[in-house]
């Protein structure tokens, strides 16, 4: 049989804002998170600007021994779900075996590696930290949220570039819904600005080389060139409707539909064809329920590169038909935070959820020069309010993974 799921506690860290609700307002108001960059010297780098954490202090998340232990992107992901499950009050109220941490990260612990390397070149391998390897690999933030919260049940970190986090819900959705699990504590995180990781992505010609931050992450419009990269950490915790309920838990809204397609194409560019990515949303839609465009909030993947915000258009024409497409109300929230990776996917279904209980949808900011291949509403600069059933997200991640996740309006 299968069951509702409800979301019933957020929490992120994001560059608007250390907790939800200053991140949700951030975004309301069009805050741009996006800098120069301060944890290296960019000084020789083409690309100059990143979407920087503030204000985050792990201090209130772990004790000060357990940071030396712990990649900075584990921490993210640690702070994101406490801060859910807190808001949750899942907690004590739910057998630990029924419940699950789907958590992933797009590239682990990179900085951990960067920093482990240069020890072994320096002093040889006798230097390297006895806890490099659980530092590095890219299941152990879910490891050590299910290690704090004794999760008993299964435990899946995803891995699939910038879908990362999006895959890692959909997954839980289903974890929850074929009753597997009764909770799912699911999102993602990442912590990869660092010299090595901003040379490849330069080198492969992804960032936006512009020095005004904001002309820098400018998705849909006539004058992008690339993305921005952005870190942080976001989680959800997704619960079977009834046992949400019988505990008296705040339900922010529930969960819908997933739709998970491989263009099978390129190692890094969409199929400008868009039949796949057009086909995972088609897929939540149907799950959901959804039959056209009215009252529809599509949070898109939107990072501001020339083929991405292209594709991504025709993507969601090909799923909603030109018609019914005109009446959507998309925006991409990566004006704002960048594009925090294997985060990104987490962060924008929590802003999805946010805009179907507030009944607001975020703009997309610095919007200027309209391009004819963009040619969706795309909630340019300013956020509106608006009659909401339905959001959806996606996520489009190198290697041609497709991810996209539906939410309705809590009833």
């Amino acid at each position: 049989m299968e069951r509702r799921v409800a979301v019933t506690g957020l929490g992120v860290i994001s560059p608007l804002g250390a907790d939800v609700e200053t991140t949700w307002n951030a975004i309301k108001q069009g805050k741009n998170g996006i800098a120069r960059v301060t944890k290296f010297d960019v000084t020789d780098f083409k690309a100059t600007l990143a979407a920087e954490v503030k204000d985050f202090d792990p201090l209130l998340y772990m004790p000060k021994a357990d940071l030396r232990k712990n990649d900075l992107y584990t921490q993210y992901a640690l702070a994101a779900a406490t801060q859910a499950v807190e808001d949750s009050g899942i907690e004590g109220k739910i057998d630990g075996e029924r419940l699950g941490v789907y958590v992933g990260s797009g590239i682990g612990g990179i900085s951990t590696m960067m920093t482990e390397h240069s020890k072994l070149l320096e002093g040889g391998y006798r230097k390297v930290s006895p806890f490099f390897v659980p530092m590095m690999i890219s299941n152990m933030a879910a490891g050590t949220i299910a290690i704090k919260y004794k999760a008993y049940g299964a435990t899946l970190p995803i891995v699939t570039a910038c879908a990362t986090s999006s895959n890692a819900i959909g997954e839980a959705y289903r974890a929850v819904k074929h009753g597997y699990a009764d909770a799912v504590i699911a999102g993602g995180s990442e912590a990869a600005i660092n010299p090595l990781a901003y040379g490849g992505f330069i080198n492969c010609m992804a960032l936006s080389q512009a020095t005004d931050p904001d002309a820098a992450s400018i998705p849909f419009d006539k004058r992008r060139a690339g993305f921005v990269m952005g870190e942080g950490g976001a989680i959800l915790v997704l619960e079977e409707y009834e046992h949400a309920i019988k505990r008296g838990a705040e339900i922010y809204a529930e969960m819908t539909g997933y739709g998970n397609t491989c263009d099978a194409y390129h190692i890094t560019a969409p199929d400008p064809q868009a039949t796949q990515s057009a086909r995972a949303i088609s897929i939540a839609m149907a799950e959901s329920g959804i039959k056209g465009g009215d009252g529809v909030y599509i949070n898109a993947h939107g990072t501001g590169t020339p083929l991405n915000d292209k594709t991504e258009t025709a993507a969601i024409k090909r799923a909603f038909g030109e018609t019914e497409a005109a009446k959507v109300k998309v925006s991409s929230t990566k004006s704002m935070t960048g594009h925090m990776l294997g985060a990104a996917g987490a962060v924008e279904a929590l802003v999805s959820v946010l805009a179907l209980r507030d009944g607001i949808v975020p703009p997309t900011i610095n919007y200027r020069e309209p391009d004819p291949d963009c040619d969706l509403f795309i909630t340019p600069n300013k956020a509106v309010k608006a009659d909401l059933r339905f959001a959806l997200s996606t996520s489009l991640g190198f290697g041609g993974h497709n991810a996209c996740v539906a939410f309705k309006k809590a009833e």
